[in-house]
């Protein structure tokens, strides 16, 4: 579902990427773990096509980022810390906004829905400059759920939250993962990687230190793992 080849990026002379690869199968939740700097942003970025590699390919759902970056667009729902949304739109007109770039039609009904499912229904007409940000990442969520993708790309979603709304954005989350939908997330949260996902990968330097099922990994094993950058 999600296959990296040999991704590698580099800015001002600084490897931030060295030939990463991985496959994440088919409704599987996979979590990526790394320390600030280790390249986690940029492979999201490059998996999602907001930016390219320097070499390298990605196949998203049987489509080569390479050969065909707007059909993996269309095929993948993206959030991060910046929710990506307008502030002097209402929730109803970023999502509608949302509908129009994805070429959606007659989605009126299913905008609704969503706003019911992030409890967001009764602050439509809002602007979202005025919500709190886990309101924003609740909103983020239907964006990114707006087209109906067959694949999460989630980076780092919970910064900012507090313990409440990040309870609140996982239990959303893990309605929308039980129907099967596939997940690649970045996380420094060892303990949620333990409790939530399938598989966890550890990305040290812009190089994957690990790539292995959850069971195979204890908490002290992984932030051993993360604390062992090289000089």
């Amino acid at each position: 579902m999600i296959e990296a080849i040999n991704i590698r990026k580099s800015f001002a002379g600084r490897c931030a990427l060295h030939d990463v690869s991985f496959c994440v199968q088919r409704g599987e939740y996979a979590a990526l773990l790394g320390v600030n700097g280790a390249g986690k942003t940029t492979l999201i970025r490059i998996l999602s096509a907001m930016t390219r590699p320097a070499s390298g390919d990605a196949v998203i759902d049987g489509v080569s980022l390479h050969k065909n970056a707007n059909a993996v667009r269309s095929r993948i729902g993206v959030m991060s810390h910046t929710p990506f949304l307008y502030g002097d739109l209402s929730a109803l007109e970023n999502l509608r906004f949302y509908a129009g770039m994805y070429a959606l039609r007659n989605c009126d009904s299913h905008i609704d829905e969503l706003l019911h499912r992030v409890n967001l229904h009764g602050r439509r007409y809002d602007l979202v400059r005025t919500f709190s940000r886990g309101m924003q990442q609740r909103l983020s969520l239907a964006r990114a759920l707006l087209h109906q993708p067959s694949i999460l790309l989630l980076d780092e979603p919970f910064t900012g939250l507090d313990i409440h709304a990040a309870q609140l954005l996982t239990d959303l989350l893990h309605q929308h993962i039980e129907t099967g939908i596939t997940v690649l997330l970045t996380t420094h949260d060892i303990d949620f990687s333990l409790q939530y996902a399938d598989r966890i990968m550890i990305l040290k330097n812009g190089m994957l230190a690990a790539n292995e099922s959850r069971a195979t990994f204890s908490a002290k094993q992984i932030a051993d793992l993360l604390d062992e950058a090289p000089q």
